[in-house]
């Protein structure tokens, strides 16, 4: 089942604050999609009000704007989504602030006669400053036939994209993972976990990356479930066992801009996590966000066992 199977475009709305809209610049092109980077995740983890009956599959969409303009900016991003499909449900909308250092939960419409989700930017968009979001969702597209699960997974450009990462994470405990065409880029983190790369550069509108996906696994637990077993099996042991590849530099930098891809991917299931907890204080709550954030560069392998244990005494004990 093609999950994208519609040509997808994006819209960008703005209220403009011009002292003079007489004098104001040609704003066709004032937001540019410098990267847009999908992370297609099957068996990553269910939605929190799924059942646990399907293969879930979680897609998660990074884009990041560029402000063109001699101006600052404030508007409406517009993006389609693939409502269609089996069971589709938003997990998580957010955009960052403006260090990029924080992500942000923000409302958000959806308009289901037309397949859109929309939103207004969080803040002014500063001229040739980055604005960053990320959208994730859930469907049930994965087909399961004879001990084989596959996923035909279409992506065709919006419009010109500076750099399009399309990356597919293996769950892990998979039997068999096979991917065709063969990814461009292979990386295996801490984890033991795959994540294989393919890029466009400069894609223009309607340039396509098809790929089909076929696996076998048996493990009924989800990647997110099996890594919080992982988590506390090496907190008790003290180790966490080093990235057997080192993250290429321009891959850090293109796809997360600070952390691997599985801090990355960790972060999100750490907010998503903190979410579901009783609602504290900010301070309490500020702690708890930096823990979190500890705890995945400890199971990342960024920090040693020691490292963390004096930075949690820090921040006042587990």
């Amino acid at each position: 089942m093609k999950i994208l199977h519609f040509m997808l475009s994006l819209t960008l709305l703005f209220s403009f604050q011009l002292p003079d809209l007489a004098k104001a610049e040609d704003t066709s092109n004032v937001l540019k999609m410098e990267e847009f980077t999908i992370q297609v995740m099957p068996e990553y983890s269910y939605h929190p009000k799924d059942k646990k009956k399907n293969p879930p599959l979680l897609v998660g969409y990074h884009g990041a704007l560029k402000n063109n303009a001699t101006e600052a900016q404030k508007g409406k991003v517009v993006i389609p989504l693939p409502m269609e499909d089996k069971n589709f449900r938003i997990g998580f909308v957010a955009d960052y602030s403006r260090d990029l250092t924080e992500m942000n939960e923000i409302e958000y419409e959806l308009d289901q006669e037309n397949g859109t989700i929309s939103w207004e930017t969080s803040a002014e968009i500063q001229p040739q400053e980055i604005y960053k979001f990320v959208v994730e969702y859930y469907t049930d597209s994965i087909n399961t036939k004879d001990g084989s699960k596959t996923l035909a997974y279409e992506f065709k450009s919006f419009a010109e994209i500076g750099l399009l990462n399309l990356i597919f994470v293996e769950p892990l405990n998979t039997d068999s993972f096979k991917l065709e065409p063969a990814s461009e880029q292979h990386q295996k983190n801490s984890y033991n976990m795959n994540m294989f790369l393919y890029q466009g550069q400069g894609m223009k509108p309607g340039e396509e990356k098809n790929i089909k996906l076929e696996y076998k696994r048996a493990e009924s637990r989800t990647t997110a479930e099996i890594m919080e077993d992982m988590a506390g099996d090496a907190k008790k042991a003290g180790t966490v066992k080093q990235n057997e590849e080192i993250m290429p530099l321009w891959l850090v930098l293109t796809v997360t801009g600070s952390v691997t891809l599985l801090a990355a991917v960790l972060l999100i299931f750490f907010m998503r996590r903190k979410k579901t907890e009783p609602v504290k204080n900010e301070v309490q709550m500020d702690v708890q966000a930096k823990k979190a954030k500890l705890r995945a560069m400890l199971v990342e392998g960024s920090i040693t066992e020691a490292e963390y244990n004096e930075l949690l005494k820090k921040l006042g004990g587990r």
